[in-house]
């Protein structure tokens, strides 16, 4: 173990031992009543639980009240602000335009939209300063009330409404009126089709998900697709990728040009790729244990008797990810040695730093969740949207607004947009452990995950690691990904790319603007923190899918022929096409 990682022993419980299933009290008439009557609030709160806001506002009020000093500097600096305005709106010095793409256009330099933007600045930053900065406010509260004094200084923004923005007003005159009418158009199309990508642009398994391949394994939860060999021989370890199942598994095999699945044949592996079923209300006792066994151990299974190989190279995205390290930590605790690799993209193991999502999760949010679920033993991605989209107001809320509604314009169609709508429900079970067992208590970093009633410790992971983190991550910040490094007990590469959560996986060789930096560091390797590394390790242009093949070529033995498609028969047999069924499940 490093010398850098204190062991962590987990406590057992003494009252009643891990293995021994204690039954749940059976539920009353009144707490049935709570449950409904919560999900019901949830749906006026777009999913949020209102208390969580409420707590954090009593925090920041009662301590504001008590500190006249924070009030007089608030009081001096809109002073300042109003004094900034009316200078500026008579005309006696010139109003600055903030540095921001909402007004970015030549337009918001003249009078009056350089003051009106200037004053929105002026007021967004009061009130960032009001809500953080006050003596005795829980650090949690004060992000929280922050974030939504952001979020309503925001809305208030200039940008945002017909008369006040100047590049709408000047599309109207030019226009002749034809865009509002175009947007009111736009308006009613994503009303009746709740803004759904037109289903002739993208199409699966045609468009997207096309790498052929055969589906040679099925059981309730899972689908798993073998690819096609594009080589005469391919490296003996075959590649499985196990991606998250808040979306669809194609995010890894998107167009022909930016598959990452696709790349990995080119260059000669073996690659299978778990496809996971859209649960329905039937699902709703699906477990995180389910998910390892029915999802990552039944892949391993099916990989193994299908190529006959002795080790396996596996990727995990996102959730997926996290689910690869648990069943890696498992596997080791038990000395299961099929693991020749772990590669973990944008995966977390350690969520005390998960980022933004963090405002939201505590234990009103998850019990609110867990509400919601109860009623329709699952959460759509409908009810998942409202706290992504509010984490992502101005990108996700108010730009399409301007562009669609009052320009009447429309952002061109792409892949990664027709893969973001085409999202999938969570079941309630599995859900509510994520939230609790992983996001809100944190038990696979502090010990106390188990499985098979025994806990598990990333510390037992023998395999090399190759984990990649993305600089504008809001869902796996990387400097959370890299926490990685403090529970590794094995030589991990790391690499930090540009762009975000998806973008920044889905980096093919040639994609414009694109870079990357990269280190190793031993398995007795000294402990450097994020800011170390990164000035430490330069950045270089270019994908940083090369260096993940080159990895998993320096640990694989001499290419051999490809192995067969499936079996035969029996349950391995050949099933059908890529890209199978589940991922048409809607």
């Amino acid at each position: 173990m490093p010398s850098h990682v204190k062991q962590i022993v987990p406590q057992p419980n003494t009252d009643t031992p891990p293995e021994v299933a204690v039954p749940p009290k059976p539920e009353t008439t009144y707490q049935a009543l709570d449950r409904k009557t919560h999900a019901h609030v949830a749906q006026a709160t777009l999913g949020l639980a209102p208390s969580v806001l409420g707590e954090a506002w009593m925090d920041w009020a009662v301590h504001m009240a008590t500190s006249p000093g924070k009030q007089m500097e608030l009081a001096q600096q809109a002073l300042a602000d109003t004094q900034a305005f009316w200078t500026g709106s008579l005309g006696l010095t010139p109003a600055t335009v903030p540095d921001d793409r909402r007004f970015a256009s030549d337009a918001w330099r003249v009078y009056p939209f350089n003051v009106l933007a200037q004053t929105y600045h002026r007021n967004w930053q009061l009130w960032q300063d009001a809500t953080t900065g006050v003596h005795g406010v829980a650090t949690p509260h004060e992000n929280l009330m922050a974030f939504t004094a952001g979020l309503l200084t925001d809305a208030a923004a200039p940008s945002n409404f017909a008369l006040t923005n100047p590049d709408v007003l000047a599309a109207t005159v030019q226009d002749h009126g034809t865009n509002i009418l175009q947007g009111l158009r736009n308006l009613s199309h994503d009303i009746t089709h709740k803004g759904e990508v037109a289903p002739s642009a993208f199409v699966v398994g045609r468009d997207l998900a096309a790498t052929p391949g055969k589906v040679v394994f099925r059981n309730d939860l899972i689908e798993l697709i073998q690819y096609a060999p594009t080589t005469d021989t391919v490296r003996p370890e075959p590649i499985l990728i196990v991606p998250a199942w808040i979306m669809k598994y194609y995010i890894l095999d998107l167009s022909r040009q930016n598959s990452l699945v696709g790349f990995l044949v080119a260059q000669g592996f073996t690659v299978f790729i778990v496809s996971w079923k859209n649960p329905d209300a039937s699902d709703r006792d699906r477990s995180m244990e389910d998910y390892r066994k029915l999802g990552v151990m039944a892949a391993l299974d099916a990989v193994e008797a299908i190529t006959s190989a002795p080790k396996v190279h596996a990727v995990g995205y996102c959730l997926g990810g996290t689910l690869l390290a648990i069943a890696a930590a498992a596997m080791g605790r038990d000395k299961d040695d099929r693991l020749a690799s772990v590669t973990l993209l944008a995966a977390q193991v350690d969520f005390t730093e998960a980022g933004p999502l963090k405002l939201f999760i505590n234990e009103a949010e998850v019990t609110l969740i867990e509400d919601i679920m109860d009623a329709q033993g699952f959460l759509t991605s409908d009810q998942m949207a409202g706290a992504f989209a509010l984490l992502h107001a101005r990108d996700r809320i108010w730009a399409p607004i301007i562009r669609d509604y009052m320009l009447g314009q429309r952002g061109d169609a792409f892949d990664l947009m027709a893969w973001n709508a085409d999202a999938t429900r969570m079941p309630a079970r599995m859900h509510a452990e994520y939230l609790r067992q992983l996001f809100l208590h944190n038990d696979l970093a502090e010990g106390h995950y188990r499985v098979g009633g025994k806990a598990v410790a990333l510390t037992d992971i023998a395999a090399p690691i190759f984990a990649v983190g993305t600089e504008d991550d809001h869902v796996a910040p990387w400097q959370s990904v890299y926490k990685l490094h403090l529970f590794a007990d094995t030589d991990v590469t790391f690499v930090l790319t540009s762009g975000g959560h998806n973008a920044g996986i889905v980096s093919e060789p040639g994609h414009h603007d694109r870079h990357f930096r990269s280190a190793c560091t031993p398995e007795r390797g000294a402990f450097r923190d994020p800011a170390a590394w990164l000035e430490a390790n330069a950045a270089q242009d270019g994908s940083w899918w090369p260096v993940l093949t080159d990895w998993l070529q320096a640990r694989s033995g001499p290419e051999v022929a490809p192995p067969p498609m499936g079996k035969p028969d029996g349950r391995y047999a050949v099933r059908g096409d890529a890209p199978g069924t589940y991922v048409m499940q809607r």
